[in-house]
């Protein structure tokens, strides 16, 4: 192992000794400026988590977050540099973490957070013009031969439980007294300029888009759209993505000739 793995490891596992060779400038006990360093790390590792999921702290207090992130970072080192990216299997952490069970949407909030983090850090990408789209939409003979490419940041969530008023209602004082956590509820997560805007929207809704981020033609995402949902309203749909920048190319499928 070399000099640089002992010290990660022993920075990020409490039960491990300061690594040898170490020494301090100053004279100091290495050992215990090792301790501080690590506490800071843990600490700062724990805020990161708190940053990034305050509606899931709000939802349990904030001595058990802190506690059940305690427990996160002692099992889950970065893998990466980047800070934001840190606590991306936290969500499923929460889902197996029996003191939690008495929150039961409290891992689908989670991912809700989790899908806001990576919507503002997801890859920019310039939407189509508004017009353009829907003269193209006009113009296209035959609609189920266009392909609908999204945004980047667009993510979508089901859940058994009402997680975008849940998340909503710890946006505006007052509104948690109102709130009714026990229905499901379908979220779309996009990035609309610099603004990550989260929407509840119907089951056909949410196959529409999963069927077009997966790279079906329009027809075929509105037949699984259909299938989801009887009631599945395009023009709504449509209205939505695009009076949020959220279609950024419009394809037209090439027929093959036999």
């Amino acid at each position: 192992m070399s000099h640089h793995e002992a010290f990660a490891n022993a920075l990020l596992t409490p039960d491990l000794p300061c690594p040898e060779g170490l020494f301090s400038s100053n004279g100091a006990d290495p050992a215990s400026r090792f301790a501080v360093y690590r506490n800071n790390v843990h600490s700062a590792l724990i805020n990161a988590l708190a940053t990034a999921y305050p509606v899931t702290l709000q939802l349990v207090g904030e001595a058990f977050f802190c506690a059940m992130a305690g427990i996160y970072v002692l099992a889950n080192p970065p893998t990466s540099p980047l800070i934001s990216e840190y606590g991306s299997t936290f969500a499923d952490f929460i889902q197996r973490f029996e003191p939690a069970a008495s929150v039961p949407y409290l891992a689908d909030v989670a991912r809700l957070e989790r899908s806001r983090v990576c919507a503002y850090h997801a890859a920019d990408c310039a939407a189509l013009d508004q017009q353009a789209i829907l003269q193209a939409l006009q113009a296209q003979t035959d609609l189920g031969e266009l392909r609908l490419q999204l945004h980047p940041s667009i993510t979508t969530l089901n859940s058994a439980y009402a997680i975008v008023a849940i998340w909503a209602a710890h946006q505006t004082e007052g509104a948690i007294a109102s709130l009714n956590p026990w229905h499901a509820q379908n979220a779309l997560v996009l990035r609309h300029g610099l603004t990550v805007k989260v929407f509840a929207l119907d089951n056909g809704s949410i196959a529409f888009i999963n069927s077009l981020n997966a790279g079906a033609g329009l027809e075929m995402a509105v037949t699984q759209a259909l299938e989801a949902s009887t009631e599945f309203d395009l023009n709504q749909c449509l209205t939505v993505l695009i009076s949020h920048d959220a279609i950024t190319h419009l394809h037209t499928e090439q027929k093959v000739s036999p």
